[in-house]
């Protein structure tokens, strides 16, 4: 299944601290949090287990998480979906746990219908 992989991108330079958006093409684009919001559809939370435990345990950052979706939709700031922020929010820092978070939970490899970004956040919807 060819898949859009969608991560936040922490590695140093022109494009630190923004959503990277991988299309199944291969083609990669970079988006300022605040300037957009991507509403991704059949999901599943990817994890590399080994790699994020190295990093729980005090190794170096490495990418090793992201979220796969069949279907991406990228709105800009003036068609944003009104999303309950305080509702389910996922979460990814191997620092913190070396797997993703929902509802205190391991959420590894879930499948989950819909997701949105809000800022800097993920959430269920």
């Amino acid at each position: 299944m060819k898949s859009f992989k969608v991560r936040f991108n922490l590695a140093r330079g022109k494009n630190f601290m923004k959503w990277k958006v991988q299309y199944p093409d291969g083609k990669i684009e970079y988006h300022f949090p605040s300037e957009v919001q991507l509403l991704m559809h059949e999901c599943i939370l990817k994890n590399q287990k080994k790699t994020a435990q190295k990093i729980f345990d005090g190794g170096e950052k490495v990418v090793c998480a992201w979220v796969l979706c069949k279907e991406l939709t990228i709105a800009w700031s003036s068609n944003f979906v009104q999303a309950d922020i305080t509702g389910e929010r996922v979460s990814y820092n191997p620092r913190v746990t070396p797997h993703w978070m929902l509802n205190g939970e391991n959420a590894d490899g879930l499948p989950v219908d819909t997701l949105v970004t809000v800022d800097y956040g993920i959430y269920k919807i």
